[in-house]
């Protein structure tokens, strides 16, 4: 815990009166969604963020259609609470992990890594679960919104992982005061502490997002050697990464500086020659670019090399000091929230 001062009543009202939508739509006590980070995100702090009060979200990732329904089971064997489960579009077997979803009877689908498929949305609440989407700009989240999403988050490139090229904090400015009547619109990219909660659902939202700040939770199964490096960190060494070849249309993402940002212009330079010389086609090139994220992230979160590996962290990174439980995190977000709201009372 920080040493905030304990908010007043009037302050833990005021926060939960602004979280009420949020916390409904997700089932939760809190409308504070735990980012879906591969390798990360995964049954024991899924399970650990939604008994604390919050949401957990599983990383499906890669995961094939078996490994998914195992992480769904062992994650319902570890909580009774809601959570949801994060699915990237370019899945190739997208719908069959749909079906498992809709077979565990899991409430919330967020879909991930662009525009959903041609009939994905009515699949996934076919099953009775919502549908969660990202909008990285406006003109796409009133699409989403006409073709019937249940909710939106609005990440900025603060954020760790891959990210658009817009700050939180404009996106919110931009997008808050024209959508977010319509649906619950969750706020994401660089939250590190309560009083920025706290600004974002004065303006608004229904609720946050973070994910930076829960890597070092003693739930995380995070190798001890990638959670040292973030407790270390600090915001200006979470840096995005460069495109070298603008046929290349790779989404850049925020890593700890590392030799293994060095390993990944070479792998963008060997898909390029590839590219030149006809040896594969874009669509495969792209799909080994991600393919190369996957497994470099795996390294650093499970294997712990975290020169080689990619240490994905948002720039939140620098407020995260120490190892802690998920409901201390948690209650320390919330009490500066609640505080913050409690001094604007006047």
């Amino acid at each position: 815990m920080t040493d905030t001062p304990a908010p007043s009543q009037t302050g833990i009202d005021r926060l939960h009166r602004r979280m009420k939508r949020g916390a409904a739509f997700l089932g939760s006590e809190v409308a504070i969604m735990a980012g879906a980070m591969s390798w990360v995100s995964e049954r024991n702090l899924v399970a650990a963020m939604s008994n604390a009060g919050g949401f957990g979200v599983i990383a499906c990732g890669a995961m094939t259609v078996e490994l998914l329904d195992r992480e769904i089971e062992a994650t319902r064997a570890l909580t009774t609470k809601p959570f949801g489960v994060n699915l990237i579009t370019m899945h190739p077997d997208l719908f069959a992990l749909i079906e498992v979803c809709g077979r565990h009877q899991v409430g919330h689908v967020v879909l991930a890594g662009g525009l959903p498929p041609k009939g994905s949305l009515e699949a996934i609440q076919a099953t009775g679960a919502k549908v969660i989407c990202f909008a990285p700009a406006l003109s796409l989240a009133k699409k989403l919104i006409r073709s019937g999403v249940d909710a939106l988050v609005i990440e900025g490139m603060e954020a760790g992982g891959h990210i658009g090229p817009v700050s939180t904090s404009v996106l919110a400015q931009e997008m808050l005061p024209e959508i977010a009547e319509q649906v619950p619109v969750f706020v994401a990219g660089g939250i590190g502490r309560g009083e920025a909660i706290a600004g974002y659902l004065d303006m608004g939202a229904a609720g946050v997002q973070l994910g930076t700040r829960f890597v070092c939770a003693t739930e995380s199964i995070a190798h001890a050697n990638f959670k040292r490096a973030f407790i270390r960190a600090s915001a200006r060494d979470a840096v995005a990464s460069v495109q070298i070849d603008p046929r290349l249309p790779v989404i850049p993402v925020r890593a700890l500086k590392n030799a293994g940002q060095e390993l990944f212009s070479a792998k963008q330079r060997e898909v390029a020659q590839r590219l030149d010389e006809e040896a594969v086609v874009m669509a495969e090139a792209q799909l080994e670019i991600e393919h190369y994220w996957a497994g470099a992230l795996r390294r650093a979160v499970i294997d712990g090399d975290v020169e080689h590996g990619s240490v994905m962290a948002g720039q939140s990174v620098g407020m995260v000091t120490k190892e802690e439980p998920c409901a201390d995190i948690l209650a320390t977000l919330m009490a500066e929230a609640a505080h913050a709201l409690d001094k604007r009372a006047g």
